[in-house]
């Protein structure tokens, strides 16, 4: 996620310097095309901040999309980042607000939680997880399915279901400790300040997930 906003934040810088070309062609012409003038259709178009610095460029709105994103931190696909305010200047950009819906793949979620864990869609809209770890001197493989939401930011898989797959007594004893072992509870890697994870919900595909965020800076 992190390279992705990244991205995000150069396709935008991109696109501002593209528009300050776009009007420098339009106004340098001597019998080249006039700039043009303010329509009907413009009114109740967002305008730009009285305050806008002299070495700023202001985007009213900004929608990318991408099937697929490759990054270090992980992968992400179906993603669409929706900005609106966006200042881009020398030293970075701000964003007044920012939307990204994306699927986080299973794949991605399990490598945050640790080795030998796999993450996965159960039944009834719940994630399962599958960890190898040690238990009373053995290795135990934890089966679990929980509900999952974003908490204060953050992705949280609670287990309703615990299964240690072993005799009777090694579920009593170690059951409470297996189930802080498959409750998860992590921030999406990489986001920046203002950002948050919002919404959630498990697909087949993996946690289609909303990041939204107010006054989002991206420095250079």
């Amino acid at each position: 996620m992190k390279h992705f906003l990244l991205g995000v934040a150069t396709t935008l810088a991109v696109l501002a310097l593209a528009v300050v070309v776009a009007l420098f062609s339009l106004g340098s012409g001597g019998d080249g095309v006039a700039s043009p003038s303010p329509s009907g259709s413009a009114t109740g178009a967002a305008r730009p901040p009285a305050d806008l610095a002299a070495d700023e460029t202001w985007l009213g709105s900004v929608d990318l999309r991408s099937a697929d994103v490759v990054s270090a931190d992980g992968d992400l696909a179906d993603v669409v980042a929706k900005g609106s305010g966006v200042r881009f200047s020398p030293k970075g950009l701000r964003a007044q607000r920012l939307d990204v819906d994306a699927t986080v793949p299973f794949a991605t979620v399990a490598e945050q939680v640790g080795p030998d864990t796999r993450v996965y869609a159960a039944s009834g809209g719940l994630a399962g997880i599958e960890r190898t770890v040690t238990l009373l001197g053995r290795d135990v493989t934890v089966r679990a399915t929980g509900t999952v939401r974003a908490d204060a930011g953050q992705l949280l898989i609670e287990p309703e279901t615990v299964d240690l797959g072993g005799p009777s007594f090694l579920d009593a004893a170690a059951s409470a400790l297996a189930r802080t072992l498959v409750t998860v509870r992590q921030p999406v890697a990489g986001v920046p300040d203002g950002m948050a994870l919002t919404a959630v919900r498990v697909t087949d595909a993996g946690f289609a997930a909303r990041l939204t965020g107010s006054d989002v800076t991206f420095g250079r």
